[in-house]
């Protein structure tokens, strides 16, 4: 009850940017590649936070000329002490009904310190969520380290359910968070989502399709195979 009760106050900072009218409808292979030259929608929900996500024109994982997220935080136990990015616009939405079944990005730890990636989904919408979730399985990113591409499963094991339903998050998230945590957890004691001085690059964020799995793909082959032969019976019956 007490996690729930943390969880639920420290989202409804971001309540009010989960209400804003949403900017695209959640579909499967959308992706932020940062190549506009903004955020698109990338933000720390806190204007104290003394170094927003920026927008770096080159240095991607394609090098020069691609452009990318950059990512900061300062630790200690001020605004901006712990890394966190929500987005609230395009990233909102079912997950489900978009056929989604996993997200991938590249990502580059650019610090001294190791940072450990999660994602969570929560539904706040003028108040407290009632549904929030996280990503079971982090990444861990050594210091220092270059660009990697890691991705996240949003099957049934791959999420970790923080208050409510974690199926209810995915289905009516209105905000999707990226944060640092080596255990699915976001904020609160003991030690969740702790304070970190970390510089983070992310780029080509892309919701991917659901893929069938091989005993689908068989059923389906099998039909496709069986269909010439059942018009061809109706031909000759």
């Amino acid at each position: 009850m007490m996690r729930a009760r943390v969880v639920a106050a420290t989202l409804l900072t971001t309540a009010s940017l989960a209400a804003a009218p949403l900017a695209a409808q959640l579909v499967a292979g959308q992706r932020d590649d940062f190549e506009d030259g903004t955020t698109q929608g990338w933000t720390v929900g806190d204007p104290a936070h003394p170094l927003p996500p920026t927008n770096v024109a080159t240095g991607g994982p394609a090098g020069a000329g691609d452009g990318y997220l950059l990512l900061r935080s300062v630790g200690g136990d001020g605004p901006g002490s712990r890394l966190s990015t929500v987005n609230v616009a395009q990233w909102a939405g079912d997950y489900r009904t978009a056929g989604i079944g996993s997200i991938t990005m590249d990502v580059a730890n650019f610090g001294s310190s190791d940072v450990f990636l999660r994602l969570l989904w929560a539904d706040p919408a003028m108040g407290p969520p009632t549904n929030v979730a996280v990503s079971s399985s982090g990444f861990l990113l050594t210091a220092g380290g270059g660009w990697q591409t890691v991705t996240f499963d949003l099957g049934p094991g791959g999420i970790t359910t923080l208050l409510g339903s974690g199926e209810s998050a995915l289905r009516g998230a209105t905000e999707l968070r990226l944060f640092h945590n080596p255990a699915p957890l976001f904020l609160g004691p003991p030690n969740s989502s702790p304070p970190i001085v970390a510089t983070l690059g992310l780029d080509n964020v892309t919701a991917v399709a659901v893929v069938p799995e091989p005993s689908t793909l068989l059923l389906l082959g099998s039909g496709l195979v069986l269909l010439p032969l059942l018009r061809r019976r109706r031909r000759t019956g």
